[in-house]
């Protein structure tokens, strides 16, 4: 049996489903939000639509617009990114379609064609654009919910030893939260994540960091699983799909604790959980940007028992039960052989159990 109880905020605030970005309604359930697929991206008999050379420059200023069921096809839309760009000398004309940036779909998930986007369903994510330039998209083209200024390299914590400084990309205009449905054989899991402050992950139709974790929990059926390294909490939700009686979701980055605690309250019909707790909110996490001693961020029990921390993977023996875990370690830079195996022989030495690398 599931249970389908309210969701509460503990001592802080309660905030609802507002998004800690924009302040909107941009976080659904999963329920709804998976309910919207086999429509969200369809066209309408009416849609009309042009497939554009991406590895071309536009030719002439022309773009269509939304049809009246207020979709328009993707490649219609970079057209219209594409001239606001040359009319503010972002680009010279010249350069092609694809140097617009990278669209993320919002909800994202595996499609077997081109989408018909909808208002407020794309994040832009370039390298040329300026904070102007972003406000003047967000507001000229409906389809565009958010556009982000990225970087040559990976947002948030990026080695096991937190000796690296955390590096973002900067949310120019808009809101950057995009949701990404990620199957498992257990049933799919709806994922929020912030794109400016986490890094991308495409849903596909088989991902081999779920499968591998299927895999371990097919093999040795535990009764605990610990995802020490969480990001948006994918694989430990992955694990709570399954059925894990108990799973401890852990990142030491704020953005991505508070996110995997945020994708338990929006998956939380499909554990066997009461009541959610947020014991924390975003910007007070945002004061502390990287964890140390693990605090407790989320919590929910019923027959299931799952809980969220902000903390050092290194210090999170200290709050684990007493008993042989299952532990995924989704470490961030696994070219690193002798940082991986340090982590691994330390965790290995504290936390009774195994210990994989997915």
């Amino acid at each position: 049996m599931v249970f389908l109880k309210r969701y509460v905020w503990g001592p802080v605030q309660d905030p609802g489903m507002r998004c800690p970005v924009c302040g909107g309604a941009c976080i659904r359930d999963a329920p709804v939000v998976l309910e919207s697929l086999p429509s969200v991206f369809s066209r309408c008999p009416r849609c009309r639509f042009r497939v554009l050379d991406k590895g071309a420059p536009l030719q002439g200023r022309y773009y269509a617009t939304p049809c009246a069921c207020n979709k328009r096809f993707i490649d219609e839309v970079f057209a219209h990114l594409y001239v606001i760009m040359v009319e503010e000398d972002v680009l010279t004309g010249k350069e092609p379609l694809r140097s617009v940036g990278s669209p993320l779909i919002h909800p994202g998930f595996f499609m077997t064609g081109p989408p018909f986007l909808p208002p407020d369903s794309l994040v832009l994510l370039s390298p040329r654009v300026t904070k102007s330039v972003a406000q003047r998209i967000v507001d000229e083209v409906p389809e565009v919910r958010g556009v982000v200024r990225s970087g040559d390299f990976v947002p948030g914590v990026t080695d096991a030893t937190l000796t690296a400084a955390p590096r973002t990309y900067e949310r120019l205009a808009g809101c950057d939260v995009r949701a990404g449905v990620f199957p498992t054989e257990a049933g799919p899991l709806v994922i929020y994540t912030q794109q400016s402050r986490m890094h991308i992950e495409f849903p596909r139709l088989k991902n081999p960091k779920i499968q591998s974790v299927e895999r371990h929990l097919a093999e040795k059926s535990p009764a605990w699983c610990v995802d020490a390294c969480a990001g948006a909490g994918t694989l430990g939700l992955c694990a709570a799909r399954h059925g894990v009686r108990g799973v401890v979701l852990n990142d030491a980055w704020f953005a991505a604790a508070f996110w995997s605690a945020m994708n338990l309250h929006v998956n939380r019909m499909f554990f066997r959980i009461g009541e959610v707790r947020m014991l924390s909110t975003y910007h007070a996490m945002e004061e502390h940007p990287i964890g140390g001693e693990p605090v407790r961020v989320a919590e929910a029990s019923g027959e299931q028992s799952i809980t969220v921390y902000q903390g050092n993977l290194r210090e999170l023996w200290k709050v684990l039960p007493p008993v042989p875990v299952c532990a995924i370690l989704d470490l961030f830079d696994k070219s690193d052989k002798t940082s991986m195996s340090q982590v691994l022989e330390e965790w290995r030495s504290l936390v009774p159990g195994e210990v994989f690398i997915p």
